[in-house]
């Protein structure tokens, strides 16, 4: 097989087939199945509540470079500037706004998870204490103008910040003022996963609808429950959305694959640099007619890269990515992959959760997912509400969490991570409800008040 030697080992795409291939290869047994969490969180200035810009005695480089010294992480450096740390399977990296994410080490559990998760925010409280900074996990910055956002120094944010504002209203306000909690799952084989994707797919809108925390945006209520949410509808339709795709009988790894070559790219990475392709074909390139690159076939590395530019509410790697939920408290970030862990791997759960909404058309899909970031568990189902959608949701999580039968020291199973959720949809009001009640009331129409109540 040819092998490029702009990128080291990697071998040159020859045939459609190979990509294919490379979804395939993410087919594990159960036995192997891991949880890998990631969530992001905006760091501020604890006396000003300022973003914090990269550079100075309070900036992200400071604060990345004090957590490598102290703490082991092993600085990733691009053009001088350290923009990530890795450890133990484990990264923190720099979405464009300086938003910091910790993306989780595949994980045999929900207690690891929580236990990974306490053990970083402990790690950036040290740092963060000493520094005068803080963090927040909500879905949408609440306070400061796009404007007031400082840029991160990385190639592909560049070129990103160029093309966004050319296909949607809002791509940069996702860039720089969003931040959200992920988990990122196993399936054992094409069929598992076209299951599994289908499912978590049409119950997006329902962790959406959970996991709602960001009422606010330039200081004031915007009209949403989750504005996170809310900026997706507007940022790039080629690459965003309901998939409709994925519920057709043709679906599979090679439907996704057609689905990709379609996605316009935003770059290609070079010899340590990114080259703006914004908007150029993946399919041209592989044809050796990619004009920024003449002649040049792609290779596996820029697959690889290339899944990262495409933003669905699912998305397919060699693993399934749950991306409908907004940043929130620490609690949350338990939560989240302990929703859809007892969804997706236990058997029972997942049939069950497949007949909560294996019924819906694709209108009705698009009308959940557009309609929840206003009204949340409001939002109309059937005859009903997403609040009852909801409860039953998550009693079929907790009978697979419970199912599965993951223990912790004290003898007690992951069930416990969906209380905080089981206490929203009993209550019908999320987090942004209690901000917006807050807002109105003891915290007299400012939002200032959120990042010292909730800050982590």
């Amino acid at each position: 097989m040819t092998v490029s030697a702009s990128t080291g080992d990697s071998p040159v795409i020859e045939s459609r087939r190979q990509l294919i291939e490379w979804f395939e290869s993410g087919s594990k047994p159960k036995s192997d199945w891991a949880i890998g969490t990631e969530h992001e969180k905006f760091a501020f200035t604890r006396d000003d509540l300022r973003p914090i810009p990269y550079e100075g005695e309070r900036g992200v480089k400071t604060l990345l470079n004090a957590l490598a010294e102290r703490y082991d992480w092993e600085p990733i450096i691009e053009n001088g500037n350290v923009i990530a740390l890795t450890k133990d399977k484990c990264s923190v990296s720099l979405e464009p706004g300086g938003q910091i994410e910790l993306s989780g080490a595949p994980l045999k559990n929900i207690h690891q998870t929580c236990g990974e998760v306490h053990t970083h925010l402990h790690e950036l409280r040290e740092i963060c204490g000493d520094l005068g900074i803080d963090m927040l996990g909500v879905g949408h910055q609440p306070k400061w103008a796009r404007e007031d956002i400082p840029w991160m120094p990385k190639g592909r944010y560049g070129i990103m910040r160029e093309y966004m504002p050319k296909v949607g209203n809002l791509g940069l306000d996702m860039m720089l003022r969003t931040s959200t909690i992920q988990v990122n799952l196993d399936f054992s084989s094409e069929a598992d996963m076209v299951k599994k994707f289908r499912t978590s797919l049409a119950l997006q809108p329902v962790a959406t609808a959970l996991f709602a925390a960001s009422p606010f945006v330039d200081g004031k209520p915007s009209g949403f429950l989750s504005s996170r949410s809310n900026v997706w509808t507007d940022t790039d339709p080629d690459r965003c959305g309901m998939l409709p795709f994925v519920f057709e009988d043709s679906f599979g790894f090679e439907r996704y694959v057609d689905y990709m070559l379609d996605v316009p790219m935003y770059f290609v990475y070079r010899d340590g640099k990114y080259i703006n392709a914004a908007g150029k074909s993946f399919r041209d390139f592989m044809d050796g007619k990619l004009d920024v690159l003449p002649g040049e076939r792609p290779t596996m590395n820029d697959w690889s890269d290339h899944m990262t530019t495409a933003f669905p509410e699912v998305r397919l790697k060699k693993f399934l990515e749950m991306r409908g939920a907004d940043g929130g408290p620490w609690k949350r970030i338990c939560a989240l992959p302990a929703l859809w862990v007892g969804l997706l791997y236990d058997d029972a759960a997942l049939d069950a959760a497949w007949d909560l909404v294996k019924d819906l058309s694709v209108e009705e899909r698009e009308a959940l997912r557009n309609d929840v970031p206003r009204t949340a568990l409001a939002t109309k189902f059937k005859n009903g509400t997403v609040q009852d959608l909801a409860k039953d949701v998550l009693a079929v999580s907790k009978q697979g969490l419970h199912a599965r039968g993951r223990m912790d020291g004290y003898g007690d199973d992951e069930t416990h991570f969906l209380e905080s959720l089981e206490d929203v949809a009993e209550s019908g009001r999320t987090l942004a409800e209690e901000f917006l009640d807050k807002y109105e009331t003891e915290w007299n129409g400012s939002v200032d008040p959120v990042f010292k109540e909730y800050a982590y």
